[in-house]
C-alpha cells in the first residue's frame, strides 16, 4: 500500500464513511479500520479514528463526493507510506475477538488468550483475505454458529471462504469435513495457511472456483450446511444455484448484504424454494439464516 487516509468523527458517521469508501470508491481501499480513542466519553462522542489504505493514491475529489452528506467528520488527512503491507499492519492491532464460544487471534495476541472451558481458539493473521473476525458479518456468522452448533451437518460447504474463519470453526465445533471455496487466488494460499495453523488440514479443502463452478464441489454435495459470507449481488445471483446444491433440510447462513439490501436477498432466496429461519440483527449489516424444506 502507497497511501494512507485518515478521519475522525462520531462513531455512526465514521462508520458509514467505512462502508462508502469500501464499496463506492473503485480502486477500493485494501483496508480499512475503525477504532475507539480510549478517552472516549460515549459511543457517539468525536473520538472514533477511520484509517483507510489504498494502493495508488485516491483523488480527494472523488473522497469528497464518496463522502457527500456524511456530516460530523474532520477534515480527511492524505499520506504517503513507505511500500509495506499495510492490510496486514491495519489488523494487527486490532485485538482478540470473542463471538459466542468463538475466540479469534492473531499470533501477536496468543499471550492474552482467556483460556476459559469451553472457548474454541482460532488462531487467524492479519493479511489480504477478507475474515479476521472484526467485521460484523464475519462476527454475526460465528455467533448465529454458536447458536446452531448442537446440530452437527455431515456435509458443509463455505462459499467464499477468505481467511477460511468459518470453515475452521465449522470443522472445531462439529468435528465434521468441509469443502471451502474462493474466487480469488490469493484468498485460497492464505485459506490454506490458516487452516494449517489451525490444525484442520486434514478436515478442510479448499478450492478455487467461481461460486459452484467446479466439479468437485457438486461430487462433494448434496450440502447439509452452507456459508456464504459474501455481498449482496452475488448472493442474489447464485440464490438458484445454492438451492440446487443445498440437500433437504439444509440450512444456509448468508452475509455480506447490508440492511437495505435484505429484502431483495430475501425475496432471492424465498424465491429459489428457501425459507428464513432466523436473523441476526445489526443496524448495517444483518446475518440471515434459511431453511430449504
Amino acid at each position: 500500500m502507497t497511501a494512507k487516509f485518515t478521519l475522525t468523527g462520531a462513531r455512526l458517521d465514521v462508520e458509514e464513511a467505512s462502508i462508502r469508501l469500501t464499496e463506492v470508491l473503485y480502486p477500493p481501499a485494501g483496508a480499512v479500520s475503525v477504532t475507539k480513542s480510549d478517552d472516549a466519553a460515549s459511543e457517539d462522542a468525536a473520538s472514533w479514528r477511520l484509517e483507510a489504505y489504498f494502493e495508488d493514491a485516491p483523488d480527494l475529489a472523488a473522497i469528497g463526493d464518496a463522502l457527500g452528506g456524511v456530516g460530523g467528520l474532520s477534515p480527511p488527512v492524505l499520506e504517503t507510506l513507505p511500500d509495506i503491507d499495510w492490510v496486514a499492519h491495519a489488523l494487527a492491532g486490532l485485538g482478540i475477538v470473542r463471538a459466542g464460544r468463538f475466540v479469534l487471534y492473531g499470533s501477536h495476541d496468543a499471550h492474552r488468550l482467556p483460556g476459559d472451558d469451553g472457548d474454541v481458539p482460532i488462531r487467524i493473521e492479519a493479511n489480504q483475505a477478507f475474515g479476521t473476525g472484526h467485521h460484523p458479518t464475519t462476527a454475526g456468522c460465528l455467533e448465529l454458529l454458536d447458536r446452531l452448533a448442537g446440530v452437527a451437518p455431515e456435509r458443509i460447504l463455505d462459499l467464499g471462504t477468505g481467511s477460511a474463519v468459518l470453515a475452521i470453526a465449522a470443522a472445531k465445533v462439529w468435528d465434521r469435513d468441509v469443502i471451502a471455496t474462493d474466487i480469488d487466488a490469493r484468498s485460497v494460499e492464505i485459506a490454506r495457511e490458516n487452516i494449517a495453523l489451525n490444525g484442520c488440514a486434514g478436515r478442510i479443502e479448499v478450492i478455487l472456483a467461481d461460486g459452484f463452478g467446479d466439479g468437485r464441489i457438486a461430487a462433494a454435495g448434496p450440502f447439509d450446511f452452507i456459508f456464504a459470507n459474501i455481498l449482496a449481488g452475488p448472493l442474489i445471483e447464485l440464490a438458484p444455484a445454492m438451492a440446487a446444491h443445498a440437500a433437504a433440510k439444509a440450512r444456509v447462513l448468508i452475509a455480506g448484504l447490508m440492511a437495505d439490501q435484505e429484502g431483495d436477498v430475501t425475496r432471492a432466496y424465498e424465491a429459489s424454494g428457501f425459507q428464513r429461519l432466523n436473523r441476526l440483527d445489526h443496524a448495517t449489516w444483518p446475518v440471515l439464516l434459511f431453511f430449504k424444506p
